[in-house]
């Protein structure tokens, strides 16, 4: 089991900030991005390379890519689309879904992508975080756990939330199937296994606006020594400040507050600037 870490802001380490497309394919079959709630309810949002130009000139940190229907819909990421995105985007590039195979992370690595993000492969075959470690190294491999609160006695880990306990499941197939599987469980033997960083949605949260699951990412946050970037819920600056201070984040990503002009990534960094959150401007 690994050393836990403190949580809150540790001084002298930069917080990232990191704006999230989420990708499937429109009726006539052509690459758009997507912004729903609690996974469902899909609105278009715009063009996939058209967004990586812009945050890519927007001060983000890094990037993140994911083709949201790949693993349900048992097909390859559209690598013709990534390959599109990496060559506006002189950022980090992080692209996920339906990845399953060592061969898979090559030919996403290959795209353009810096790393990738494993979900429901990760879950069905853990050996693959073992695999994409050794053969690329453990940065190129990020998990993403795309977490529920469950109100039952299912789970090994409970938090008290509120006046009830629950534990968080991990989900697949883009939160479409339960798996019975702790996170916190699943957050350790990924970091075990090699895993570089840990994705951690909250199903509960995305899309809503109501701010990250603080619960659970502060529960993965003290559970492991591996970065965490939290994910679903972002309302405001003052949420990604509450992730990073409560929630003992590393990075904080969003998507709908930046796909829709509420704010821009230089004003969340400035405003966590001015809080005494160590960011790059």
């Amino acid at each position: 089991m690994p050393a836990h870490r403190d949580s809150g802001i540790q001084m002298g380490l930069t917080k990232r900030v990191i704006p999230c497309i989420d990708v499937d394919l429109d009726e006539n079959g052509d690459a758009a991005v997507y912004t729903g709630v609690n996974f469902e309810d899909l609105e278009y949002t715009g063009d996939p390379v058209e967004l990586a130009t812009e945050y890519n000139e927007s001060g983000a940190d890094e990037f993140v890519f994911l083709d949201i229907t790949a693993s349900a819909d048992g097909r390859e990421t559209m690598l013709e689309v990534v390959s599109g995105v990496a060559d506006e985007c002189f950022i980090p590039l992080t692209v996920g879904g339906g990845i399953r195979t060592k061969a898979d992370i090559k030919e996403t690595l290959r795209a353009g992508a810096d790393k990738v993000s494993i979900t429901t492969g990760a879950l069905e075959r853990p050996s693959l975080i073992d695999e994409g470690a050794a053969a690329f190294g453990s940065q190129c491999i990020v998990i993403s756990v795309d977490a529920r609160r469950r109100y039952d006695d299912a789970g090994e880990n409970y938090y008290d939330i509120g006046e009830k306990s629950c534990w968080f499941e991990c989900t697949k197939k883009g939160g479409r199937e339960g798996t019975g599987t702790d996170v916190i469980e699943w957050a350790n033997e990924a970091e075990q296994r090699g895993a570089g960083e840990l994705f951690v949605n909250s199903i509960d949260r995305d899309g809503t606006k109501e701010g990250y699951d603080i619960p659970l990412i502060r529960a993965v946050s003290e559970a492991v020594t591996t970065p965490v970037i939290a994910s679903s819920g972002c309302g405001g600056p003052e949420d990604v400040y509450e992730v990073f201070t409560e929630g003992a984040a590393d990075a904080a990503l969003a998507a709908s507050i930046f796909h829709f002009g509420e704010y821009t990534v230089r004003e969340v960094k400035q405003y966590l600037a001015d809080h005494d959150v160590p960011v790059r401007l």
